[in-house]
């Protein structure tokens, strides 16, 4: 699960942080503790002690004493707060400026903005919408 090029404390705080977006874990859900985490995933216990307290650090978890550790209030709208800042500023700027450098118009960039929105939301509608088909019944 763990191979990526990244140490594998950051792949792991990674993984949490997905599970709080994903909403697999939500506020004041208990976390796996260091010793399952290890247990499971067959790593070393402080490996998955170090990038526990670093969520600790960020505001996503937090530790009741004798209990474990878990989710702290309001871990997904930080976690989608700070995601948002990082996409415009890591992505949707420096796509900004290469379109300005490349002498792409601005109507084109707002069009093709436009275009692709309005097929995220013709899919997310779709994905909304039941299929009738038979089932066997």
């Amino acid at each position: 699960m763990f191979d990526g090029p990244e140490p594998l404390y950051v792949q792991i705080a990674t993984h949490v942080r997905d599970q709080v977006l994903s909403g697999d874990l939500g506020e004041e859900e208990q976390v796996m503790s260091t010793t399952q985490f290890a247990t499971t995933y067959r790593i070393n216990p402080a490996t998955a002690a170090k990038a526990f307290a670093g969520l600790v650090e960020e505001g996503v978890l937090y530790k009741r004493r004798g209990l474990g550790m878990f989710v702290a209030p309001g871990a997904r709208e930080l976690l989608l707060d700070s995601g948002r800042r990082a996409y415009v500023a890591d992505v949707l700027d420096p796509a900004l400026a290469q379109a300005a450098r490349l002498g792409i118009p601005r109507s084109v960039v707002l069009a093709r903005v436009e275009a692709s929105a309005l097929a995220a939301s013709d899919a997310d509608a779709d994905a909304d919408t039941p299929t009738h088909g038979s089932s066997g019944s």
